[in-house]
């Protein structure tokens, strides 16, 4: 059975059971459509806006009161230093022909796009700064895992580092023509593997070899603003619609079937985590209906252009428990410091919505699965992306922090720690003494 979807980049493509391929330039004249241009730029504004200010005042809140403008200067710099790598050669790796692993470099510094040239319906101009806003959030995520005591430089070099070793690869590999997983009929709509998997282990493999904060285990670590925590998860939610609807590139079925499986998801997944958190704690807490927010909208994120209602409910449930119980019971249990839940929610959540959009695509759940659809063969390609991007992202990662920490460091001094970054790293503190 042959379906006619677009693809991520824009461009109409044929499908074979459902599995977007780029058609060739020749087949079919790109023709600017005002409508879906409009939406694209709206989408663009709103995943922006999941960085700056939702990620930055979630993580903001999560933080003790000494390090908060640390964290809300992290992600604010990072916006601008990715957005930068971005134009000079990351649109270039990831974007354009390579091989099955990485792009060339026929389109640094965005060499050929004018204001005339057009990307399926919309202009180019708008898919790149579309494209540009997940290359932003996806290094901003990883900071959580080391949150309160990582260097300043050191983040910053890892960010590109990482962004260059890591987070392009994976791009061209998932959503570029000729990409290793678009290769194995993988189907990764909006960043499962790109963004939160390839962020997850990353931060997971940072959290270890950076260390723990000073009494970790030991002293109270509470978040010193849970109204912020509230409201930069709300920002998230909001924002998300642009993050996956937006992956459509175009305002049409596609685009309104994301947007409602991923307010299905993210609304289970809240009520999940919060009869499991009651169930064992008491009482259900605002912090942790803001993070089962956030992991039922990480787990969606692979399927949400490809299931049903059915299939986001079945991952709104799955994801809200497996994320409650690796960022509660696991983190405990192997004593590691992932500070704000990178791997925990991120990590696993990606892991999650990746393997179940391999079943949630069955028709039976509402997926696009056509007659020929196999679970089995669709559960079996997801896996091995998710394999990969661990493999990749975690190897990228312990290559780049063991340099970083034989050369610059990677953890300001005990003295500066118990001070706070605020103080240490920009002189400046959030809050009057």
């Amino acid at each position: 059975m042959i379906n006619i979807l677009r693809s991520r980049t824009g461009a109409l493509c044929l499908c074979l059971t459902g599995i977007p391929m780029l058609a060739s330039a020749q087949e079919a004249t790109p023709t600017l459509d005002t409508g879906d241009t409009a939406w694209m730029i709206v989408a663009s504004v709103l995943v922006l806006f999941m960085t700056l200010p939702g990620l930055a005042l979630f993580y903001g809140g999560l933080v003790r009161s000494k390090n908060v403008l640390s964290v809300l200067v992290q992600c604010f710099v990072i916006a601008a230093l990715m957005s930068i790598l971005w134009v000079a050669y990351g649109f270039s790796l990831a974007y354009t022909e390579g091989n099955s692993l990485i792009g060339g470099f026929s389109e640094l510094f965005l060499k050929g796009t004018t204001v005339d040239t057009v990307e399926g319906s919309i202009p180019k101009t708008v898919y790149i700064m579309f494209q540009m806003t997940f290359a932003i959030i996806t290094p901003a995520l990883i900071v959580g895992a080391f949150a309160e005591r990582m260097k300043f430089s050191a983040i910053l070099i890892f960010s590109t580092l990482w962004f260059t070793l890591s987070y392009l690869p994976v791009w061209h590999m998932a959503w570029s023509s000729g990409g290793l997983f678009l290769g194995w009929e993988v189907q990764d709509f909006a960043g499962g593997t790109v963004v939160h998997i390839n962020a997850g282990i990353a931060g997971l493999v940072a959290c270890i070899m950076v260390g723990k904060r000073q009494g970790y285990g030991k002293v109270l670590m509470a978040p010193h603003n849970v109204p912020m925590v509230l409201i930069g998860a709300a920002m998230l939610w909001v924002g998300w619609f642009g993050f996956n609807a937006g992956s459509a590139v175009a305002a049409n079925g596609t685009a309104g079937m994301a947007m409602l499986v991923t307010q299905i998801a993210a609304a289970t997944a809240v009520l999940a985590w919060l009869v499991v958190e009651t169930f064992v704690s008491g009482k259900p807490t605002a912090v942790g209906a803001a993070t089962g927010a956030v992991a039922g909208l990480v787990a969606i994120t692979p399927a949400s252009g490809s299931c049903g209602p059915m299939g986001a409910l079945l991952i709104g449930v799955v994801s809200g428990v497996v994320c409650y119980v690796t960022a509660t019971t696991m983190k405990r249990k192997f004593g590691y410091d992932d500070s704000l839940d990178v791997f925990g929610v991120h990590g696993i959540g990606g892991v999650v919505g990746a393997m179940l959009t391999g079943v949630c695509m069955a028709p039976s759940f509402g997926g696009i699965g056509g007659e020929e659809f196999s679970m089995m063969s669709q559960v079996v390609a997801q896996g091995k992306s998710v394999v990969v991007t661990a493999v990749w992202s975690g190897v990228v990662s312990v290559v780049v922090l063991a340099a970083l920490k034989a050369s610059i460091g990677l953890r300001v001094d005990e003295t500066d720690e118990e001070r706070g970054l605020d103080q240490v790293a920009h002189n400046e503190s959030a809050y009057e003494n």
